[in-house]
Parts: C-alpha cells; structure tokens; sequence
C-alpha cells in the first residue's frame, strides 16, 4: 500500500505534472508549425507584394480610412518608439502569460477551451500565411507608410527576432487575433483588474499594429473572423459542437 506521502507525491504529478508536460508538448507543436509556415513563404516576397496591392485596392473599395492617414496622427517620435516596443516586446510574453494564468489559476475547462481557441486560430492562421503570403503596409512608402521600426526602433526583424518573424505572415493578424482572443476570454471568465487590462491590450494591440504599419485593418477583420469560428466550435468551457471535439474541452 502506497504511503500518505507516496499518495500526495502521485496525486501532484497526476494534477499538475503529466498535464503540464501534455500542454507544452502539444503548444510546442503548434510554434512548429509557425515556424514551418515561415519557412515555406520566405521567397514569397513578389507574391505577397502583389496580395497586398489587392488588399489595398479592396480596402480603398470599401472606403475605409487610410492606415497612412492613422500613422499621421501621431503626435511625437516617442509615442510611435513606445508603440513599435509594445508591438515587438508585448505579444508573446502576454500571451503565454495568459496561458500560465489560465493553466495555475483558473479552472482546467476554463484553461482548456483557451487553449483550444489559441490552436485552432493559429493554425488556420498559418495554413492562411502559407496560402496568401502578404507584405505589410510599412514596405510601401509611395502609399504614404512609414516603417516606424526601421525609422525610429526598435524593430521585430533585427537580431534573434528576425530569424522566427515572418514579415510576409501578415493576414491574419496573429497580434490582433490573440489580444482579442485574450480579452474575449478574460471577459467571460473574470473580473476585476485581470479583466480590464485584458481589454485594454486588445484595444491598445489594434492600435498599435495600425500606427506601426504592421497590419492592414483587413489582417485584424480576418483574425477576428477566426475567433468568430473559434467561438462556433467551441462556444464555452467544457463545450464542443462536435462530438470528435467534445473529448478535448
């Protein structure tokens, strides 16, 4: 007969341990695929120069305001600095910041219907990236853009950074995607502090990847369209549309 002790140590390795090593191997799958999809679309420059005069043409069609005439109205050179560091230095960290939250403090349906959401939007992200590779709207000055990384730093394509971005990845948007999902999510399943700051990086993200010339407004309406399926298969925790679904919320 095994100890209390014996009984406390299995108990934690079954609550805590063997899911832990599940969930990072399952996440490090995913970054696999991400960083697959930027290998299959780093020649893909004349391709995604000639999607992003199409989205452009698109979004003129439908009148949107200019994402140029949004950079203008930044006031100073160190609110575009603080905004190219939110864009390069943010996303990630608050991401898997989330995650942790999610896995060590809320319940484990909570935590697995996030998870579920983030993987199911990145990896039809990805297969989108490889699909319809799209430069920016930093890389086309004579619209009026300016690529504030390079101009005023600091930039995501420099360094140890550069060698996991993919600068043509940029429909859907991975930044506004994740924040909103992020806020989404929060929203649902807390209160308080953690859920106004949730909402407030969403906002701030949609800001950002616009003064930045990072995203066209069509990469964050397509991210949130991902979401939007997200949500359809898996509409809350410990829900699935699907039956083959069902046994992994």
């Amino acid at each position: 007969m095994p100890t209390s002790r014996g009984t406390a140590v299995l108990t934690r390795l079954r609550v805590w341990v063997v899911p832990a090593v599940f969930e990072l191997v399952l996440l490090s799958l995913v970054y696999l695929l991400y960083r697959t999809g930027r290998l299959v679309t780093i020649d893909s420059q004349a391709a995604a120069m000639a999607n992003a005069e199409a989205v452009h043409r698109l979004e003129r069609f439908l009148r949107l305001p200019s994402e140029a005439a949004v950079q203008g109205l930044v006031p100073t050179v160190d609110l575009w600095q603080f905004a190219n560091v939110y864009y390069v230095a943010v996303h990630f960290p608050v991401t898997v910041a989330f995650l942790l939250w999610g896995f060590f403090r809320r319940p484990r349906a909570e935590y697995r219907w996030a998870r579920n959401l983030i993987i199911l939007m990145t990896s039809i992200a990805v297969l989108l990236h490889i699909a319809y590779p799209l430069a920016p709207p930093r890389m086309f000055a004579q619209w009026g853009f300016v690529d504030t990384m390079s101009v005023y730093g600091p930039s995501a394509y420099d360094g140890a950074s550069g060698a996991v971005a993919n600068q043509y990845a940029a429909m859907p948007s991975l930044h506004v995607g994740w924040a909103v999902l992020i806020a989404v999510v929060v929203a649902r399943t807390a209160s308080g502090l953690v859920r106004r700051l949730a909402i407030w990086h969403a906002g701030l993200t949609l800001v950002v990847v616009t003064v930045t010339a990072n995203h066209w407004y069509m990469d964050g309406l397509v991210a949130c369209g991902l979401l939007g399926l997200g949500l359809a298969l898996f509409p809350s925790p410990g829900q699935s549309r699907s039956r083959v679904l069902q046994r992994i919320t």
